[in-house]
């Protein structure tokens, strides 16, 4: 990787560019830079989420993922690197198959609320969604591994159930959609 920050202030990027790991200079508002920044966001909003009161279980995933983020936004910032191993997609797979075998069957939709914990990893979970669009719009530009993109995919997946997962540390549940078209459905 490139040289490690040792001064913050550099200004350097006055002109609207940013320098990548590889030193190359490319436009702030490049794919590859927009990707970049919504890991960098995904990966402080989930900083934010682990303020929050949770099983030690969900902590140490979480403390884990944010190593992986960190792995796969210094894989953007060097093209052709590889820093994402596969075996991260496959601990991501793991966890979704333990979290989701410990919940209720989904019968409507949810919203994303609940417990301060819960909507968290919403929000988690939507800035997810959308680090893996810039990670596919920056894959249909350049080449990039598969990994990130199947990491963030996955992620996002998980995040949705580990929102599940906090509304019920204490006997609580999901917040349910109250749909008109359900609503009238059931009364039929």
């Amino acid at each position: 990787m490139g040289n490690r920050l040792t001064q913050i202030a550099t200004r350097t990027g006055d002109a609207g560019t940013t320098g990548l790991g590889n030193n190359h200079r490319v436009s702030k508002n490049s794919l590859r830079v927009h990707a970049m920044g919504d890991i960098d966001e995904l990966n402080s909003q989930i900083g934010l989420l682990l303020c929050e009161e949770m099983p030690d279980d969900v902590r140490a995933l979480l403390v884990e993922i944010q190593h992986q983020l960190f792995n796969l936004g210094g894989e953007l910032s060097i093209p052709g690197y590889e820093l994402l191993k596969a075996e991260a997609v496959l601990t991501l797979d793991q966890a979704l198959l333990r979290y989701n075998a410990q919940l209720p069957k989904l019968q409507e939709f949810i919203l994303p609320a609940g417990t301060r914990a819960a909507a968290q990893a919403h929000v988690c979970r939507t800035v997810a969604r959308r680090a893996e669009r810039q990670v596919v719009a920056l894959g249909n530009e350049e080449s990039i591994n598969e990994t990130p993109r199947q990491y963030l995919n996955r992620l996002s997946d998980l995040l949705f159930v580990l929102a599940r997962v906090l509304n019920r540390v204490n006997g609580g549940d999901d917040v349910y959609w109250k749909s008109e078209r359900l609503q009238q459905a059931g009364q039929a």
